[in-house]
């Protein structure tokens, strides 16, 4: 039942104490007569006033605000603990005091500690079954007037408590409560206009959380003890993930990292995906619903447990970690390594991770890499990764065009080049090609062209050694020499020069990826026409005509109409659209001439 907000009549302490003492005693005889109405009413007066009281002192807007609350939050407590207090007045007030003592806790050090009394003398007194539901919610809906990192506190630390004083059924109710606490550290160690000391007070809490969880753990039999644990390494890795994103404490990374042993987890398992699923599924089974209230940082977690321990030894060390017997494996597995460059998608591809677990990540994935990789993929197929393959090299191009350490980008760029050609050629056009159609950056468009152009030149080698020397049995390898000469590479190409909006592409804006494009179509052709081949059907009659209709002409009439319009402009857009031109409209004009020659052939 709600109830307008009662005001704090006067500043003075007596009055705010005497009105205290009558909305308890309203309270306690409401509730002992059994009328139910009259006790909503009473409960809901009680709630507002502390309200006030809280928002008060925390915005300071009244003299004596925090000394007030002070009172009055010790005035609370000591109702409480009064031998008078029947337990049907101290169940009656539990579903809401917590929330609003919880409120308090950002008034002062005093209240906070008064705070976390209050909510432990309701612990003591009702069932931790009951008061579970009760501080979940209050979680799920801080008060916005409040500062949410001090608010959540003392409700956490309940938590760990309710956790060990269960009786039955620890794994279900644990399981409830996991996801509210997760989603409510997610979104306080995201903002950015919290104090150190807050946050380090708020994951210090999470970390004994997690402890309360290995405590309750060792308690039980196999069966349940098997899921909780499971739960519990769940859990570690979404808070590593948060610990990780918010201010990179090694403190309580260290104290996460001596949790993971215990749930049976090892690093070659985090970095494949392998524990992590098979944590999810005797956790969460075949119930989609319950998938849905687990986050994605369990895999960025996971993911990051493997980076921790590239930075830091004694991550490994706590989290017994053979980091070189992991690296080592994933060199010489093609599908771990495809595994692992599956999972790490999660840190390239998180927004709000700091830059330096990028690099960490990078340089690990360069070591993974290291070698002559090629010769050891032997006939394994990575269809089943290639989504995911993708994926993890979609979020790689995010750091090559964004990350403003030249360094970084640089060792970026060499591990993309890495992870292709670490996948087995038949699916390595198809990766690239998604890449180019799927990014928005013309100059990554354009780095991924030149590395196909690259990827056909050196099948062109291959061919030409191949029908040098007779003796090899060449059938298979002569196959995959012509993997990227095929129809495809004109249809990769008109994605560029003639995008789905069916006209020329837009310039400058795209002038890299455009002059990246008319470069492969020119080798291409140049290399066909040498050779007398036609792989690729460009040399075809219908696609030349195609192409120096529909691709090349529209582009030399927008060049030139640019080129023309800007011509007499010296303002320094201009100067610079002029120049980003003129080498596209010199490689144009060459492939015009050199299909007009190849049209005259044809004839």
């Amino acid at each position: 039942m709600s109830a307008e907000k009662t005001p704090i009549d006067g500043s003075s302490s007596a009055n705010t104490l005497l009105q205290l003492h009558q909305l308890l005693t309203s309270c306690s005889k409401s509730i002992s007569g059994g009328n139910f109405s009259q006790s909503q009413t009473s409960v809901s007066k009680l709630i507002n006033f502390l309200d006030s009281v809280s928002d008060a002192s925390i915005s300071e807007l009244e003299p004596g605000a925090k000394e007030n609350a002070f009172k009055i939050l010790s005035g609370i407590y000591e109702f409480l603990c009064s031998p008078s207090l029947n337990q049907e007045n101290i169940d009656a007030l539990s579903f809401e005091l917590p929330k609003s003592a919880s409120k308090f806790a950002g008034v002062s050090p005093q209240c906070w500690e008064i705070s976390d009394n209050i909510i432990h003398r309701f612990i003591e007194k009702c069932s931790p079954r009951d008061m579970l539901p009760i501080l979940c919610e209050a979680l799920d809906s801080p008060n916005k007037t409040v500062q949410a990192a001090t608010y959540v506190c003392p409700l956490i630390s309940g938590l760990s408590d309710v956790f060990i004083s269960l009786q039955r059924r620890h794994f279900e109710q644990i399981k409830v409560a996991v996801p509210v606490v997760v989603k409510v550290v997610k979104a306080i160690s995201t903002e950015s206009d919290y104090e150190d000391t807050e946050l380090e007070t708020l994951f210090e809490r999470i970390v004994v959380n997690a402890l309360s969880i290995q405590t309750v753990c060792r308690k039980l039999e196999d069966g349940e003890n098997e899921k909780l644990r499971a739960l519990l390494g769940l859990y570690v890795l979404q808070i590593l993930a948060l610990v990780s994103v918010s201010r990179n404490y090694l403190h309580f990374a260290l104290r996460l990292a001596s949790i993971l042993p215990y749930s049976g987890i090892s690093g070659l398992g985090l970095i494949t995906g392998y524990s992590v699923d098979t944590m999810s599924h005797i956790v969460i089974g075949e119930d989609e619903e319950d998938c849905s209230s687990f986050s994605s940082h369990i895999y960025l977690g996971a993911s990051l447990s493997v980076v921790w321990a590239q930075k830091h030894d004694e991550f490994a060390q706590a989290a017994k970690f053979d980091f070189g017997a992991i690296k080592t494996e994933l060199q010489n597995n093609p599908t771990k390594r495809w595994q692992a460059v599956a999972m790490l998608k999660h840190v390239f591809a998180s927004i709000d991770l700091p830059w330096e677990f990028k690099r960490y990540t990078v340089d690990f994935l360069l070591y993974i890499t290291s070698g002559d990789i090629s010769n050891k993929l032997g006939h394994n197929d990575c269809s089943l990764y290639m989504t995911s393959l993708f994926s993890s090299l979609q979020a790689l191009t995010m750091i090559i065009i964004y990350a403003s350490d030249t360094v970084l980008r640089k060792n970026a760029f060499e591990a993309l080049k890495r992870v292709l050609g670490d996948i087995p050629n038949s699916q390595r056009f198809d990766i690239l090609k998604a890449l180019i159609k799927n990014s928005d950056s013309s100059s990554m468009v354009a780095i991924l062209l030149d590395l196909v152009r690259g990827e056909m030149h050196r099948e062109r080698i291959l061919r030409t050694s191949l029908q040098k020397n007779e003796a090899l049995e060449a059938d298979s390898k002569t196959c995959q020499s012509t993997l990227f000469w095929s129809t495809s590479i004109l249809e990769l190409v008109e994605s560029v020069l003639r995008p789905d909006t069916g006209g020329p592409p837009i310039l400058p804006d795209n002038s890299d990826a455009v002059l990246s494009a008319l470069n492969l179509y020119r080798f291409v052709l140049m290399t066909e026409a040498a050779e007398k081949t036609n792989y690729t059907g460009l040399q075809s009659k219908n696609n030349l005509q195609k192409a120096y209709n529909e691709w090349l002409l529209p582009l030399r009439m927008l060049v030139g109409g640019i080129a023309a319009a800007n011509k007499n402009d010296i303002d320094q857009h201009a100067v610079d659209t002029v120049c980003a031109l003129n080498p596209l409209e010199l490689v144009l004009y060459r492939c015009i001439e050199l299909v007009e020659e190849n049209l005259k052939h044809l004839a």
